[in-house]
């Protein structure tokens, strides 16, 4: 819960605020683009306007349940009308919210398919993700793309008996896994999903293609709204950023396409699948000079 002694002085005067217990994560400001913004001098989120619709109350309510720390509130209110996640971006694929700090924040996601659902790393465990995922059928697979995101992923696995995959070069990280990747090449893990290793942000951290077009990248690979192109963190590599260059230049010379991009850290993405192929080119030749 946002606590009101600690709102941070630079947001938007009016009900809805920001405390300082922000971590930067980037979360609040991906599910609420015109209302919360980045503070420049201390990276804390901050309301740059006060919701005045129905529809922007609801963007406030889905960045106070997002929020790893639960920094962003309302003065007054506690708890949105009616849920706000988990929330629906189509082709089936839902955003589950209630991010865990212990991850900085990173999104997950709930695949509905008929071969058995899907869970795309994982939020902190709450039955606010539990009930809704019970309704829409259950959980057979969680998905994680490296150790940074695993969160809660034990307690849904052992809640829903899913079956659990990460590369065995992060497997340290979930010893609970039932299933473990190898290598560097593609492989068909949970029915008929594509998992590609690409180590780099993480030894073991592995691009999730489902239903051949809609790809979970973790933190190996997002979109830069500013400069309209695909983005790496270079300054969030953890284990080799050539040994990235290389494996995002593997993946782009694969046959493998994608029109969806869903990340955990970074902004998510829909394009033509061939503009997206283009515009992995060019980041390959890229990251050799970031």
């Amino acid at each position: 819960m946002a606590r009101i002694e600690d709102r941070h002085p630079g947001g938007a005067d009016g009900d809805w605020f920001v405390d300082t217990r922000c971590i930067d994560c980037d979360a609040s400001r991906h599910v609420a683009v015109d209302l919360i913004a980045r503070n420049p001098t201390d990276g804390n989120s901050l309301f740059v306007r006060q919701p005045g619709t129905p529809e922007e109350i609801e963007l406030a309510w889905r960045a106070a349940m997002v929020c790893p720390t639960r920094s962003i509130g309302h003065i007054e209110l506690r708890r949105p009308p009616v849920p706000v996640f988990p929330h629906d971006l189509g082709d089936d694929v839902y955003r589950l919210g209630h991010n865990a700090k212990s991850s900085f924040g990173a999104h997950s996601y709930f695949v509905r398919r008929a071969t058995g659902n899907l869970m795309i790393d994982a939020p902190r465990w709450t039955r606010e993700v539990t009930r809704p995922i019970e309704n829409l059928g259950g959980l057979a697979h969680i998905l994680l793309s490296h150790r940074d995101d695993v969160a809660d992923a034990d307690r849904y696995a052992d809640h829903f008996g899913a079956r659990v995959w990460i590369h065995s070069d992060d497997g340290d990280a979930a010893p609970f896994a039932t299933d473990l990747i190898h290598g560097t090449d593609a492989t068909t893990v949970a029915g008929n999903v594509t998992a590609f290793p690409v180590p780099g942000h993480t030894r073991g951290s592995v691009l999730y293609l489902i239903d051949g077009h809609l790809l979970f990248s973790g933190d190996s690979l997002s979109w830069n709204p500013r400069r309209q192109r695909l983005h790496a963190f270079r300054q969030a590599c953890w284990y080799s950023w050539p040994e990235q260059t290389a494996a995002l230049g593997r993946f782009a010379a694969s046959s493998l396409r994608f029109d969806r991009l869903f990340c955990g850290h970074g902004w998510s993405q829909d394009l033509d699948a061939e503009a997206f192929h283009a515009h992995l080119l060019d980041l390959v030749e890229l990251m050799p000079a970031m």
